[in-house]
């Protein structure tokens, strides 16, 4: 029987009562109506998971029947259990329309990046404010969380703070050690299978950084700039994809010819 997962923020200690965090807690009693003693698993973040039992929930603290009880459970032994990607891959993506980006950034989760940047780019349809776009890495961290609870990865990656393309590919660039940088293009003759098998060094030896540009494609501007800073164009084949399709398929491709798809 599969074992409900939930991600607690604060660091968890074998023998330790700790309170669920108020979306965990809902899903656990109202949408799964568990009872007290029921069987859950809980992990903080920082590798490894924890078995925990469901506690009776306590009363809300003004008495009230429309309060929201306090949802607390007994945390067991640690387990140094991961299901982390040999491969460290970070995936360079440019906003996209709607949910198409809360799916890309769940999926690739699902498919073990280490870290999410967000980029903003001159094609972009979409365009954040400083505000939003703070609002809007929050909500995909939280994605990002609920995918480690489905997936069952102990580490969560980072979504980091929204960046223009430049400025991400010269950081990417600067990284240590170095990574393969990759840059999908569907007009680049050298395919992503044939650019990752011809990539120096054995399997698994540097990270990848991944570079997915908008539903308009990257202006020339930006793709001058990103060869510049050493990414490799390459394709994903013959058919054209749709932007929240393409970093998905890359990711799948990169974990089958040098990650955990072997």
């Amino acid at each position: 029987m599969r074992l409900t997962r939930c991600f607690v923020p604060a660091a968890l200690a074998a023998g330790s009562v700790v309170a669920l965090p108020e979306a965990a807690a809902l899903h656990v009693t109202r949408v799964l109506r568990l009872r007290a003693g029921a069987a859950l698993t809980l992990f903080d973040g920082r590798g490894g998971e924890f078995p925990a039992r469901l506690l009776e929930p306590d009363a809300p603290p003004d008495g009230r029947s429309g309060g929201r009880a306090t949802v607390q459970v007994e945390v067991g032994e640690h387990c140094a259990v991961e299901r982390e990607a040999p491969l460290a891959v970070t995936l360079l993506q440019c906003l996209a329309r709607g949910e198409r980006m809360d799916w890309i950034v769940q999926k690739a989760t699902e498919l073990g990046v280490a870290a999410i940047v967000p980029l903003t780019s001159r094609y972009s349809v979409v365009q954040l404010d400083a505000a939003a776009a703070a609002r809007r890495r929050a909500h995909w961290q939280g994605i990002a969380t609920g995918a480690c609870e489905q997936c069952g990865r102990n580490r969560v990656p980072e979504v980091a703070p929204l960046r223009e393309v430049e400025p991400a590919c010269a950081v990417a660039a600067a990284s240590q050690p170095p990574a393969l940088r990759l840059l999908l293009s569907a007009q680049a003759a050298l395919t992503l299978p044939r650019a990752l098998q011809r990539s120096s060094g054995p399997p698994r030896a540097a990270p990848v950084t991944l570079l997915v540009g908008p539903e308009g494609g990257l202006a020339e501007p930006e793709l001058l700039a990103a060869q510049a800073h050493g990414f490799l164009p390459c394709s994903l084949g013959p058919r054209i994809l749709r932007s929240e399709t393409a970093p998905i398929a890359a990711l799948a491709a990169i974990q089958a010819v040098m990650g955990d798809f072997q």
